[in-house]
């Protein structure tokens, strides 16, 4: 039995001013393409499906589009839902999916749902739990001691019955810790001693009952504590924390012994993320230039800022994303003292000092009454500053 394990689609993504939903349909065909040639029996999907609580009409479309075309290979689904996603408009129609053979876990109501795949004596039992907070899990479980989302996650799988005679599968999304390790992060994750976005942190043993993991949340693909609790990781580079990514598709062969085989199928996108640094002349060299269709960050080390740099840049590079400048002047502010420079000064000094930073000269009058005018629109300072 062989089963693909996903994360973190984020259809309806955009990439600074870009579009990447036909990135996303050229992932996903390419998935599909696995998944016929592993004659693969099903897809779990383990959630951040969508990369809005509203996602747009074409992420939607590409969602259809993705599991009509499971559900004519004879693939079956496990999807739940992630953090971005509504619960309620993930769950819509998941009753007429079911015919299908498309399983849809978004709403959480005290149960972990299981669905079940028999191949000769093989059993897998597939346990969806979608994104939920600790105050949820309270609200079903109120005897309980729960504090924190540890508390939650652990509560909840206690009062999931496993057949240890089975292949027991999880499918879940939170940000699980190994031993005194977090995982690499990237993507849209802020880091942070227990958390990660919204979802506090829980320690991987919780997971001992089950013989996989099929974890979504974290964008670059690893394993945390064992091999079986693994991130898939998200199928394209969404940030440039995720250029070093090679992304992959965990394929997971279960033997008829029971055993569990882990193969990381790699994906190649439509076009590749990457992140180059230099003199804007010698990265706009046409020796120098390398598939230009990919989307860029780029870090000019000139010392001299131009006008216009990002016009100029693409017409070389038409996907550049952001261009940012490390030269002797952006350390300079950086080793200032933000804590302590704004003391005892007004706005006028303030601007005229980092204009003076940046650009090594004075700001003209007609400047500073700019940066005045949307200082205060923006209710930063008022007519008497």
């Amino acid at each position: 039995m062989k089963l693909l394990h996903l994360g973190d689609l984020h259809l309806g993504k955009n990439l600074g001013d870009f579009d990447l939903i036909e990135d996303q349909r050229y992932i996903l065909d390419e998935i599909l393409s696995i998944a016929e040639k592993e004659s693969a029996d099903g897809v779990l999907i383990a959630g951040d499906v969508y990369d809005k609580s509203v996602p747009s009409e074409a992420a939607m479309r590409l969602l259809d589009y993705f599991l009509a075309a499971l559900s004519k290979k004879g693939i079956q689904v496990f999807m739940i839902s992630g953090n971005h996603d509504s619960d309620d408009r993930l769950n819509f129609g998941s009753t007429l999916f079911e015919s299908s053979r498309v399983f849809i876990s978004s709403v959480f109501d005290g149960t972990v749902h299981k669905r079940s795949l028999t191949e000769d004596d093989t059993v897998v039992d597939i346990y969806m739990l979608p994104f939920v907070k600790a105050s949820q899990v309270k609200h079903c479980f109120p005897d309980e001691a729960i504090e924190n989302y540890d508390d939650a996650v652990r509560t909840v799988l206690k009062n999931t019955p496993l057949d240890r005679n089975h292949v027991n599968i999880l499918v879940a999304h939170q940000f699980v810790a190994g031993h005194g390790e977090d995982p690499v992060l990237a993507g849209s994750e802020s880091a942070g001693t227990r958390s990660v976005g919204t979802v506090e942190k829980i320690g991987y043993d919780c997971f001992d009952g089950f013989d996989y993991v099929a974890l979504g949340h974290i964008h670059s693909p690893q394993c945390v504590g064992r091999k079986e609790i693994r991130y898939a990781g998200s199928p394209i580079k969404y940030s440039l924390s995720e250029v070093n990514n090679e992304k992959s598709v965990p394929l997971l062969t279960i033997t008829p012994e029971k055993e569990l085989e882990i193969e990381l199928i790699p994906l190649k996108p439509r076009r590749d993320l990457r992140h180059i640094r230099g003199r804007m002349k010698e990265l706009l060299d046409r020796q120098n230039v390398k598939d230009p269709e990919d989307y860029i960050y780029a870090t000019l080390t000139d010392e001299e800022m131009m006008n216009d740099v990002m016009g100029i840049f693409q017409q070389v590079y038409p996907n550049t994303v952001r261009i940012d400048y490390d030269n002797s002047h952006t350390r300079e502010v950086e080793q200032v003292d933000i804590s302590k420079i704004a003391e005892n000064r007004s706005f006028s000094d303030l601007i005229r000092d980092f204009y003076r930073q940046i650009y090594h000269t004075e700001i003209s009058e007609e400047e500073m009454e700019v940066m005045r005018t949307a200082a205060k629109e923006a209710g930063v300072i008022h007519e008497t500053d």
